[in-house]
């Protein structure tokens, strides 16, 4: 059975479109067949963050219009078969779309693929409407920052009135040592204020900028970062997976940390 998992936040800037990106591509390592769309009609970024905006043909309007069967507008990647990409139309806005027009699209995926990721754009408006119409689940991306927190919050109730039942929490640039020394939300305060199951925590790095700039999501890097080991653990918790999560504690809790801390109290 085809899972369809809507990448949602409420706010932008969160880190929702990279998420969707490496995800896409973790699960993809795992021998599972994805789809990823991008469901941000006007403002298209996916492609770019996965190196295929060059290769792009057709879009989700020209499925749409029948132009083309959505299986030849899917973009393939060449360094992961198991991966492929619908790209939305980066010359139309979000009212080109319908919410029962993005369930026939995705219906058309569904059987062919293990899962299918909607990159929901940000804000509550149509676009989200579009985006989590065809879905079954949903992943809440979040920072630890009370104006993120505070969208997603809103975003979880949207979800739960329109049915998308059991969503799940990812909160994404969390700052290790900036918990520590109280000047960011830790996981616990983003818990307790969502009160949302939670699948995975991914540290800040320097490096998503970087992979987001080549086109090579994090997790194709045979040497692993922090990040890059987060997302291929949520991954493996998507498929079923018991994994814990990754101490994001050890290598920042130094002797400065612990003697500021020391003093402040």
């Amino acid at each position: 059975m085809t899972r369809i998992i809507v990448m949602t936040s409420g706010k932008g800037g969160v880190g929702k479109t990279t998420c969707t990106a490496n995800l896409g591509m973790a699960l993809a390592q795992r021998n599972k067949k994805v789809a990823v769309i991008d469901a941000d009609f006007g403002l298209r970024n996916l492609d770019l963050l996965l190196g295929l905006e060059n290769r792009i043909v057709y879009t989700a309007l020209d499925v749409l219009a029948g132009d083309c069967t959505v299986e030849k507008a899917l973009v393939k990647d060449k360094r992961q078969p198991n991966l492929a990409m619908l790209a939305a139309a980066q010359n139309r806005n979000k009212e080109a779309i319908t919410p029962e027009q993005m369930k026939t699209l995705v219906a058309g995926l569904v059987g062919q693929y293990d899962f299918v990721l909607i990159d929901c754009p940000a804000g509550i408006e149509l676009g989200f409407q579009n985006a989590i119409a065809p879905a079954n689940e949903a992943i809440v991306v979040t920072t630890p920052e009370i104006s993120a927190v505070r969208d997603a919050d809103r975003v979880v109730g949207l979800l739960e009135a329109n049915e998308v039942k059991y969503p799940k929490l990812l909160i994404n640039r969390l700052k290790p040592r900036m918990v520590q020394d109280d000047q960011m939300m830790s996981v616990r305060d983003v818990l307790d204020i969502l009160a949302v199951p939670l699948l995975g925590v991914i540290p800040d790095d320097e490096r998503v900028i970087v992979s987001a700039n080549r086109g090579e999501p994090l997790v194709l890097d045979q040497q692993l970062s922090l990040a890059g080991t987060a997302f291929t653990n949520v991954a493996r918790r998507l498929v079923g997976e018991e994994v814990p999560l990754l101490d994001l504690t050890a290598s920042h809790n130094d002797l400065f940390s612990r003697l500021r801390r020391f003093f402040r109290n």
